[in-house]
């Protein structure tokens, strides 16, 4: 009697404690909650709202990878990190929105993304993939056809559309 009264009372604690602990973003979750922070930024600092977003979903795996998480690192950007919880080589930032500043700083700043901002139009998103890969973003071979079938695969390039104005600086 007590061997089966085990894995019954096992398999319903299973079920209770799997919902409260696999509670992961979805894509479209996650495009819903950032979508506006990456348009704003589109208008602000001239680089597409797709490649923010593409290039955060990728690296922070929808918003559900331990840096991101933890660190509130969406785009795997290495640097100091003070929290004391998640020792990594990965920068820790205060807030989602100083993450995504930093990346477009990051682009802003760095030689080798740079002259991207004068050489490609806003909705030219594969050529801004692909110039951001070669400028050595990512290791990865594959990392500029992941980013873009992340693009295509949500239509985030349609956010690259939105009519706003930018915000000289």
């Amino acid at each position: 009697m007590l061997k089966t009264k085990f894995p019954v009372a096992f398999i319903c604690l299973f079920f209770i404690v799997t919902p409260i602990s696999a509670q992961r973003l979805s894509a479209l979750t996650y495009v819903k909650a950032n979508k506006d922070r990456a348009i704003a930024f589109m208008h602000q600092f001239g680089l597409p709202a797709s490649i923010i977003l593409a290039v955060a979903m990728h690296e922070s795996a929808h918003g559900n990878s331990k840096i991101a998480r933890h660190l509130n690192n969406h785009f795997g950007i290495k640097g100091p990190n003070r929290n004391r919880r998640i020792r990594s080589a990965y920068k820790d930032y205060e807030s989602v929105d100083e993450s995504y500043l930093d990346f477009v700083h990051c682009l802003q700043t760095r030689p080798a993304f740079q002259q991207l901002f004068d050489k490609y139009p806003i909705n030219d998103y594969q050529s801004w993939v692909k110039g951001i890969a070669r400028g050595g973003y990512a290791g990865s071979r594959q990392w500029a056809r992941q980013v873009i079938n992340m693009i295509e695969r949500y239509h985030l390039d349609e956010l690259d559309s939105i009519p706003g104005q930018k915000i000289m600086q």
